[in-house]
């Protein structure tokens, strides 16, 4: 833990990604001779910095765009507009967004992918050895022998015997193909690991040793990860950064803590009280906050403030202008227009005893 700690007191001065007003729409068909009728605005102009060697969680509820900004990151979509400036090994920085085939090779080596469903990520068709191996020879770094050693020692890294190497997914539990999906994303060493909804498909006791698993494993490895969820608790086990997001935008953007114990943006607010309680006896303490109405319809553009169709404390100036994303206080971001006003309601931030992730080793 103590190289863990090191490692985020040197990312305050070392970005790692930067993002500048990213953008991805999906447009719309069915109009005159197939012409696109609107746009789905998934990311919606986000701006956020990711430092080296920290945890950020990205949080919200489905269909916020947290998915899509993942796969903009690695590049699985090409995003619509904005920069995403990454800066390599090197220390060369360069537009992420823009580059082409062959210069996405050495990208995506150093930016790596866990997916959500342990089921659906692994090709049933496929061994250990294959599945786990296949970047290392697609990159060129290792075949035959040698290959076989590289693989049995990530599987060893995240918990596996190595005499499983030549096992099909089948043979295995969702958690034991979740640490599989670990160990090929570790495959090529990399900088950064986006882990898009890494533990929502596992039950509470294999969700905890995957969590511990991804924290010693940052420890270790000097790591950076981009944790995408819609489960607070689990933000709160493992990042010390959390940026929340509705319809496309960063609505708030802050230390893990400081986010929690005093939310600075009504949608963090609600968020925060859909976090549940363990103990029976506190449940009726705290009284829910529920947002009015549905996620409104992310191919329409609202005029005001995104949150305000669903925003207990809107006024008039909410529906007509934006706010802009701003530092409130020490290290704390919050597009709100009052948010200086407001007295929102948080929860303690309590390493991940506040949820369903107890803390266990």
């Amino acid at each position: 833990m103590e190289a863990l700690s090191r490692a985020r007191e040197h990312s305050a001065e070392s970005p790692i990604l930067e993002l500048r007003g990213l953008t991805m729409h999906f447009p719309i068909g069915g109009g005159f001779f197939g012409r696109a009728t609107g746009a789905v605005r998934a990311v919606d102009g986000v701006d956020l910095t990711v430092q080296d060697g920290e945890a950020l969680g990205i949080v919200g509820e489905t269909g916020c765009g947290k998915t899509t900004l993942g796969r903009c990151i690695v590049r699985a979509y090409d995003p619509t507009g904005g920069q995403m400036l990454y800066r390599q090994h090197g220390g060369a920085v360069v537009d992420a967004a823009t580059l082409g085939k062959n210069e996405l090779k050495s990208y995506r080596r150093e930016v790596r992918v866990i997916f959500q469903d342990p089921y659906a990520s692994l090709n049933p068709r496929m061994t250990l050895l294959q599945i786990v191996g296949e970047p290392l020879k697609v990159h060129g770094i290792a075949t035959g022998k040698e290959l076989e050693e590289r693989v049995a020692e990530l599987l060893r890294k995240v918990g596996l015997r190595p005499e499983y190497i030549r096992r099909y997914p089948h043979a295995f539990s969702g958690g034991e193909r979740q640490r599989i999906s670990i160990a090929r994303a570790l495959s090529l060493g990399p900088r950064l690991v986006v882990a898009d909804e890494a533990v929502s498909a596992l039950d509470v006791s294999v969700r905890a040793q995957i969590l511990n698993l991804l924290e010693d494993l940052q420890a270790e490895g000097a790591l950076t990860y981009l944790l995408i969820t819609h489960d607070l608790s689990v933000v709160d086990y493992l990042c010390n950064r959390v940026a929340v997001m509705y319809l496309g935008r960063i609505v708030e953007l802050a230390p893990t803590q400081s986010a929690y114990e005093d939310p600075q943006h009504p949608y963090t607010e609600a968020l925060l009280s859909a976090i549940p309680i363990p103990d029976p006896r506190e449940r009726n303490r705290r009284q829910r906050i529920k947002s009015s109405g549905e996620l409104p319809d992310p191919s329409k553009q609202i005029a005001g403030c995104p949150f305000h169709t669903r925003c207990a404390y809107a006024r008039d100036v909410c529906a007509t202008e934006t706010p802009l994303l701003r530092p409130v206080k020490s290290g704390h971001w919050a597009a709100c227009h009052f948010s200086e006003e407001l007295s929102l309601e948080g929860v303690g931030a309590t390493g991940g005893t506040t949820g369903a992730v107890p803390a266990i080793r």
